[in-house]
């Protein structure tokens, strides 16, 4: 099986590479699954790490992405992003090996070495995965970007689905700090590492079309400065700055939120993923559609605000007396999250793709993953440091609303976690404003989207006791969509006619 790009593709080619991009998408699912999100922040607490570490943990990933500049001059000079992709991806694979040997130790050594592990892991995996997405950008043709990544992620999430419910009961059939619970945690890692080492074989298999030829010497900081220049994409790497930082500000630590200040079993918060997980699938391939149909930036105006108030939301968790409606609570903000984010990972991978020109794309993907590695890894490490100083303070409100017949009072108080959630709100908000800056061709007008939008609902609510009337409640209405872009074209063109 070579590793060498070819000089020319053919169509049948590019379908084979297609289906087996969607095919490893079920590998390297399983590994994600078993070894990242709430498995890796629950191991670590078995290990017993602090809230530093976990911030250092969820911050990892991140910011080993600076590492992809660097990477640029290696995929420019060699022009091989197969051979590097497929064997960083092996040797990164095996760290999981080593994180599973930890579970059966005590003490600060192996927090350490497996705090050391994720970190190599997480720098070989930024390293291939740049020449990854310089390789996809060039294989996969931009008409069919939302569909194959779509697909791709449908896959990924069910995966994560039926791996994270079997997690939950493993977990749930284990005590805390016992010897089966070791096992539990080291089978899920070294399985990991066996489906990521199936994953870099298909990998293998996929063909790669050879980069045109260089026109000259390779310069970092000329390349750097490239998608810098670019007006538009400059602010589309504002919008991703500061979104990274205001979500994973919060997100990381749902997970000690959850177990140490709600007081749930692990097994719940693994029961909440899958809850998340299957709002993503159900979301994704209707996201996917209206991605290639209009514009990722109209999927994000809508995705982005629903996912920034269910992190806002996650307050009245703490609110909440009865336990039962407090799991009923997460479970709904948990369905709204993965529809949510569903969408906003797809188009705001999409667009960065779609906006960095061809044959010239590692530069720009490069620099769009190094911002979301600088902001998304500073968020949890100064989210980590700020924990013991917001721990100990507390903000109180009291609403209350009097008349002559009674008198009504509803008391909030915000502890520890409930700040990260305020702050991640205000940010996302500021992130958004930063959107409507970023320029797509065949985007929406929000104004009129969210009108069109509104007028359907208010006539789906009329005939909300037919089962025809639940289904388009819950469905995007992209009829009304398309009226309204035809709707927009009309205008500009009647209003040409009269400058004519």
């Amino acid at each position: 099986m070579s590793l060498d790009p070819q000089p020319r593709l053919s169509e049948d080619d590019v379908a084979r590479g297609l289906r087996l991009l969607v095919v490893e998408a079920a590998f390297s699912g399983s590994g994600a699954a078993l070894t990242t999100g709430v498995i890796l922040t629950a191991f670590a607490l078995h290990l017993g790490a602090s809230n530093m570490m976990i911030g250092v943990l969820a911050s990892a990933p991140f910011l080993a992405q600076l590492l992809q500049l660097p990477t640029i001059l290696l995929v420019e000079r060699i022009r091989q992003r197969k051979r590097i992709a497929v064997l960083t991806s092996i040797a990164g694979r095996l760290m999981l090996a080593v994180m599973a040997g930890t579970a059966f130790f005590t003490g600060m050594t192996p927090l350490l070495v497996f705090l050391g592990a994720q970190i190599v892991l997480c720098a070989l995996g930024a390293v291939g995965t740049c020449a990854w997405n310089a390789w996809m950008r060039d294989l996969a043709p931009e008409n069919r970007l939302g569909d194959v990544f779509a697909k791709r992620t449908v896959w990924l999430t069910a995966i994560n689905l039926v791996l994270g419910l079997a997690a939950a009961l493993a977990l749930d059939l284990t005590g805390e700090h016992s010897t089966t619970r070791d096992a539990v945690f080291a089978g899920m890692f070294v399985l990991g590492c066996v489906t990521g080492l199936i994953s870099a074989q298909i990998v293998a298999a996929m063909p790669e079309p050879l980069m045109p030829p260089p026109g000259g010497p390779v310069r970092l900081i000329a390349l750097v400065r490239q998608p810098l220049r670019d007006l538009n994409f400059a602010r589309l790497l504002v919008f991703v700055g500061s979104w990274q930082f205001a979500v994973n500000l919060a997100t990381p630590f749902f997970t000690v939120f959850i177990v140490r200040q709600l007081q749930f079993d692990v097994s719940f918060v693994m029961l909440l993923s899958v809850v998340s997980q299957m709002a993503n699938i159900l979301a994704l391939r209707g996201w996917g559609a209206l991605s290639d149909r209009f514009a990722n930036k109209s999927v994000l105006a809508v995705c982005a605000p629903v996912y920034i108030l269910s992190i806002v939301a996650m307050i009245g968790a703490s609110q909440i007396g009865n336990r039962d409606l407090v799991k009923l609570w997460l479970i709904v903000l948990h369905l709204f999250m993965g529809a949510s984010v569903a969408g906003v990972t797809l188009a705001a991978t999409n667009i960065a793709l779609k906006l960095s020109p061809r044959g010239s794309a590692t530069a720009y993907i490069a620099a769009s993953a190094t911002v979301t590695a600088v902001a998304a890894g500073l968020a949890p490490i100064i989210g980590g440091l700020l924990a013991d100083f917001f721990a100990r303070r507390k903000l109180e409100l009291l609403l209350r609303w009097s008349s002559p017949q009674a008198a009504f009072s509803l008391p909030i108080t915000l502890t520890s976690w409930d700040f990260y959630f305020l702050l991640a709100g205000l940010l996302g908000l500021y992130a958004i404003h930063r959107l409507t800056l970023v320029s797509e061709q065949g985007e929406i007008e929000r104004r009129e989207m969210v009108g069109e939008l509104l007028s359907e609902t208010r006539r789906t609510i009329r005939n909300i006791s037919t089962v025809a009337g639940l289904r388009a409640a819950t469905s995007v209405p992209v009829s009304l969509l398309r009226d309204a872009r035809v709707r927009r074209r009309l205008r500009r063109a009647q209003a040409a006619t009269r400058d004519d």
